[in-house]
């Protein structure tokens, strides 16, 4: 169990009353909590959450840890993924059926989803195929593994407003019909607080636009700023 307060003695009074009730162990200051590892800077009033131990898991799951290479790029410009890229021969398929393809989406969505929100947009774009993929899927994927072999240490930092503002602070933006499927949008926003993003998400418009309008200074598609307003409220 996490406890968090800004009092003291709440969190004391909460461990009393929960060891009255239950037999509990207190394991003192939160050091790790789900896969990520929380350091503290009182001093400059630093908060920072990160995932090296799981990502350096995930890379030596499949085999990218034993890679030299790393790329400074979650997903290069050149991968146009789509959905006829199926396998093209019965070698290529018989190769895919071997690729633990969903299983590595899956690790790359845990840490995107904690602390990583520069994989957003990459993670949104090789989980939307999960069926008879071929090999340009697989290596769009390494792709991504690569970038996190050389960031593994990225995460988030939070950081006390001594001025005693707390603002939360929303940035959205979205791409033009980049979808080569049904040529929708992608829409992209981050909300941040305590100069440390707390809200990101990257995903396909649900519904074809044909217009784009400037959304809080920023040229982006009306569908995104909707879809970022939704969440604020």
């Amino acid at each position: 169990m996490l406890i968090a307060s800004k009092l003291r003695s709440a969190i004391d009074k909460l461990k009393k009353d929960l060891s009255n009730e239950f037999e509990m162990k207190d394991l003192g200051e939160v050091k790790k909590v789900l896969g990520m590892k929380i350091e503290r800077d009182r001093r400059s009033g630093k908060v920072s959450l990160t995932q090296k131990e799981y990502l350096q898991k995930v890379l030596q799951r499949f085999n990218i840890d034993k890679d030299k290479k790393s790329v400074t790029t979650p997903l290069a410009p050149h991968f146009k993924l789509k959905a006829t890229m199926s396998p093209k021969t019965s070698e290529e398929r018989e190769y895919m059926t071997r690729v633990p393809y969903a299983s590595a989406v899956g690790s790359l969505m845990y840490a995107m989803v904690c602390t990583r929100p520069d994989l957003s947009q990459a993670v949104s774009m090789i989980s939307r195929y999960m069926h008879d993929l071929g090999k340009g899927y697989w290596e769009a994927m390494k792709w991504v593994l690569w970038y996190i072999k050389g960031t593994i240490d990225v995460g988030l930092i939070f950081e006390k407003d001594f001025t005693g503002k707390q603002e939360c602070i929303r940035y959205v933006d979205s791409d033009y019909a980049r979808d080569l499927d049904k040529r929708r949008s992608t829409t992209g926003y981050v909300f941040t607080l305590s100069q440390a993003p707390v809200s990101w998400r990257s995903i396909l418009q649900s519904i074809i636009v044909y217009y784009r309008i400037r959304v809080h200074g920023h040229d982006g598609g009306y569908e995104g700023g909707n879809l970022a307003s939704r969440v604020a409220r």
